[in-house]
């Protein structure tokens, strides 16, 4: 534990995910990437768990009194990427083809170089996911 009791027990991070529309992002993350529905909060936001991680997409919204000068938006354009998410796959070519199966749409094939396989895709709105499997280097 750090000084002054910050990081705690029983402490988890949640990731928030601008959305631009529920009815498209919602089937994406859980008959695509496979995450289950937890909690629902009157359309406007859903949250999911993926992989031991909690997801929360929202819709954007404008400045509230907890934060005033801050406004909620989905990417404006999802070849700019200040975060994305890296899914670590046993077999990077099995899951490209699953994932596919499923509506994924991939950037390119998977690609390998002297340290791993890894391939691209997005959600609806443009946030960024990669797979990627270690390879023997």
């Amino acid at each position: 534990m750090a000084e002054g009791g910050f990081p705690t027990e029983g402490m988890e991070l949640t990731r928030i995910l601008v959305v631009s529309e529920m009815g498209q992002s919602l089937p994406f993350y859980r008959d695509v990437l496979g995450a289950t529905v937890f909690r629902e909060y009157g359309g406007t936001s859903v949250v999911l768990s993926f992989l031991d991680n909690w997801l929360l997409l929202v819709t954007g919204g404008g400045p509230t009194p907890d934060k005033p000068t801050v406004t909620f938006a989905p990417p404006i354009d999802p070849d700019d990427v200040s975060a994305a998410f890296t899914i670590r796959v046993p077999d990077c070519m099995a899951a490209y083809d699953v994932l596919t199966s499923r509506g994924a749409v991939f950037l390119t094939l998977p690609v390998s170089s002297q340290w791993e396989t890894r391939a691209f895709f997005r959600d609806p709105d443009g946030h960024l996911f990669e797979i990627s499997q270690a390879d023997q280097g």
